[in-house]
């Protein structure tokens, strides 16, 4: 059932992405490129033919030295150390795609190595995000580990750590997050952020999780430890590139290879969990990085967003497929459970926002409620700032009146500075730019909204807030074809930092009659000259469809139905034709 709303859909902004069109036309001579493809590559900083092609055709072989992470070496002492001695070690994740997958990966490689290893994961609703007090607690109970190895999260778990020391645990941190003034006093703190490769700074929780595994076998390699021998990372890439992608990290550099190689591993089915939830999922064809983005990862999301995730993590890094078709079947059922969830509460935000919404009033929308669910405010959060083009913060508020929100952005606006100027409001606050959290007392909601309201008023007051619709190139009729959407497999995977192309074509005629099709999906039929294409605009069944010709700006796919493929346009947006420039011609 889709959520309803009664907004109009705005309009959104197209931006073409300017490009050097003589560095274009030499890229395309020189390694063979549809003048098309030649100008995305240009426009994304590989103009240069070996930097194309090593864009082009990432390889394992050119992965950097894993000891050049800071601390990573003095981590992989003291892991062979604990694995020489027969130590109980914990390895400590988060609740999401990335900390899980991080997790996995390290149990699994560890145990390869010799090691006696627990995964341990913290519970999202009592004990809150990464490594806490209260999750080291309960972790010391459970495991009774010497040495405890996070994942995805320590950076800035001073207090934690300190405790563990006290203990007499030893505390190695592995992750990516931006590092506080006074970080945790780890025995090691393996962080990209703290270095000064800006290539590295990038990598996903599990991308840290990949180096220090790679470390401990090198170093293993130069020692003439036999074990080393007996562990192929290769195997594991699966891992690694399901939580780069779940975790919007660039997609470009190593992660880029990490996600391409990944995906490769992933369609071979060779992990029975990966391949148990692919099935389960109904994916058909190759897995791209849409799978994972939309489809694996919620699924694997799921069930810490509700309850614990466990079974996720359980799922990861079983070998039984019978078992791990039994947590597939959870997995999926608690993301139909999800959407139910999530549906609810962002039908009742929108009902609160739009009784008294003012956009030359309101820059940033706070909404808050009991009997809300902590585990999916980011998501409503999302929506939110899908709908209204604002930065949006949602709060659940517990029965003791305490408030745990999330909070997303849009450009310009800085969350993180944004939140600084409401501290007199709130208990806690951190994250990033584009996505952060939060927690106050109800008692200080007005106080907090306002303030929240004023900071995004300084920031956006004379913004464009609309969408941007970033447009790759202008194409002729006669361009947008099979040659070109084959051609485009080369920039696969996209994702952050590597955008699906998007294509604009000016001046087409609608042939026939537009049709709704599913919940509020327009479907036509364009045409131009002598070429003819199919179109689907997802979500944009109630627009207005102009009397004459429209410009388009469009994904380039291939549509496979009942056994039949066709090229079809992935509209964007669409708009009355105008006068423009002719496109540039190949």
């Amino acid at each position: 059932m889709p959520i309803k709303t009664t907004q109009a859909p705005q309009a959104k902004r197209w931006e073409t992405v300017p490009v050097d069109e003589g560095a274009a036309r030499t890229l395309a001579t020189d390694l063979n490129l549809p003048i098309a493809v030649a100008r995305i590559l240009v426009s994304r900083g590989y103009g240069e033919p070996k930097a194309a092609d090593r864009f082009l055709a990432p390889r394992l072989s050119d992965l950097g030295d894993p000891l050049a992470l800071p601390n990573l070496r003095a981590a992989v002492d003291r892991i062979w150390t604990a694995i020489d001695g027969g130590e109980r070690m914990a390895i400590f994740g988060d609740y999401d795609v990335d900390g899980i997958s991080s997790t996995s990966l390290l149990t699994r490689v560890l145990s390869r190595l010799g090691g006696q290893t627990q995964s341990f994961l913290p519970d999202r609703e009592s004990e809150g995000y990464g490594f806490t007090e209260a999750a080291l607690a309960r972790c010391l109970a459970e495991s009774n580990p010497t040495l405890i190895i996070t994942v995805d999260c320590g950076t800035n778990s001073v207090e934690a750590v300190e405790v563990a020391r006290r203990r007499k645990v030893d505390v190695i941190v592995t992750d990516h997050h931006a590092v506080s003034e006074e970080p945790a006093a780890a025995v090691a703190l393996v962080n990209p952020q703290l270095g000064d490769e800006a290539g590295l700074q990038t990598l996903a929780g599990v991308g840290v999780a990949f180096k220090l595994c790679h470390g401990l076998i090198k170093v293993a390699r130069d020692a003439g430890r036999a074990c080393a021998g007996d562990v192929d990372l290769k195997e594991y890439l699966d891992l690694v590139a399901l939580g780069t992608m779940a975790d919007i990290v660039p997609l470009v550099g190593e992660n880029r290879t990490f996600a391409r190689h990944g995906l490769a591993r992933m369609n071979q089915k060779t992990n029975a969990g990966l391949s148990a939830l692919i099935d389960v999922a109904g994916v058909k064809g190759p897995v791209e990085a849409y799978h994972v983005g939309f489809v694996l990862g919620p699924r694997l999301n799921a069930v810490g967003r509700l309850g614990s995730a466990l079974a996720s993590l359980e799922l990861l890094t079983s070998d039984d497929p019978q078992r791990a078709g039994e947590l597939s079947v959870e997995l999926d059922r608690a993301n139909r459970e999800r959407r139910d969830v999530e549906r609810k509460i962002v039908e009742e935000a929108i009902a609160e926002i739009d009784e008294g919404f003012d956009p030359e009033q309101h820059f940033g929308i706070v909404v808050a409620r009991r009997g809300w669910h902590m585990g999916v405010v980011g998501i409503v959060a999302s929506r939110l700032v899908s709908r209204y083009r604002r930065p949006a913060v949602v709060i659940a508020i517990n029965e003791e009146g305490e408030g745990r929100g999330s909070c997303r952005s849009v450009k310009p606006f800085n969350m993180v500075d944004g939140l600084q100027q409401c501290t007199g409001h709130l208990l806690k606050h951190g994250g990033h730019a584009m996505a952060a959290g939060l927690s106050l007392h109800e008692s200080e909601l007005e106080g907090f909204r306002d303030a929240f309201n004023r900071a995004c008023r300084a920031e956006l007051a004379d913004q464009d807030l609309r969408a941007v619709v970033h447009v790759d190139g202008w194409l002729t009729p006669p361009q947008a074809d099979w040659d070109l959407c084959e051609a485009l497999h080369c920039l696969m995977p996209y994702g952050e930092a590597n955008p699906q192309p998007v294509f604009g074509i000016r001046d087409l005629r609608i042939v026939g009659e537009p049709r709704t099709v599913g919940t509020n999906h327009l479907k036509m039929t364009l045409a131009a000259g002598g070429s003819q294409w199919d179109s689907i605009a997802f979500g944009m069944a109630d627009r207005e469809i102009p009397d004459g010709p429209v410009d388009v700006v469009f994904f380039l796919e291939k549509n496979s139905f009942m056994g039949r493929d066709s090229l079809q346009m992935n509209i964007r947006d669409f708009r009355p034709a105008a006068p423009a420039p002719p496109a540039l011609k190949s």
